[in-house]
C-alpha cells in the first residue's frame, strides 16, 4: 500500500538513475503530472508518456542522467515568499544549483517562477 505517491515518485526515479537505466514507470496522478512536467521544462528528465493499464495509469519517465538527488520534504514546510533562500540552503548543494518544487495557489511550480510571481507556498520536494 503507498502512503506518499510523490516520494515513491522520487524514490523510484533516484533509484533508476543511481543504476544508469534509460526509461522507469512510476505511478500516475495529477501531481505526478505537473512535477514531471517541472522536471522537464528544466531539463531533469528527458520527457513521460502515459501508459494506460487495467489498474490505473502509470508514467513511462525517459532519463537522461541529469539527476543526481531528488526527493521529498516532509513535513511540508509553508514557505513565505521573501524565504525561500532559506529553504534553498536547507535542501540544495549551491546557490543556483537545482530547484524546489512548490505547491501554491497558482498550482505546482519552482522556488524561481514563485519568486517571480511574489508568492509562497508549500514545499513539496527538491531535486538537483
Amino acid at each position: 500500500m503507498k502512503h506518499d505517491p510523490l516520494a515513491d515518485l522520487f524514490s523510484v526515479i533516484k533509484q533508476t538513475e543511481y543504476r544508469g537505466k534509460q526509461q522507469c514507470t512510476v505511478g500516475a496522478s495529477k501531481l505526478a503530472k505537473n512535477v514531471l512536467g517541472i522536471m522537464k521544462e528544466r531539463g531533469y528528465i528527458g520527457g513521460f508518456d502515459l501508459l494506460q493499464d487495467g489498474k490505473g495509469g502509470k508514467f513511462r519517465v525517459s532519463l537522461i542522467g541529469k539527476i543526481n538527488d531528488c526527493g521529498v520534504i516532509k513535513p511540508r514546510y509553508s514557505a513565505p515568499r521573501n524565504e525561500f533562500i532559506k529553504y534553498e540552503k536547507r535542501f540544495l548543494p549551491a546557490s543556483g544549483v537545482g530547484l524546489l518544487l512548490v505547491s501554491t495557489h497558482d498550482g505546482v511550480t519552482d522556488q524561481e517562477r514563485a519568486k517571480e510571481k511574489k508568492i509562497g507556498g508549500q514545499l513539496l520536494g527538491y531535486v538537483y
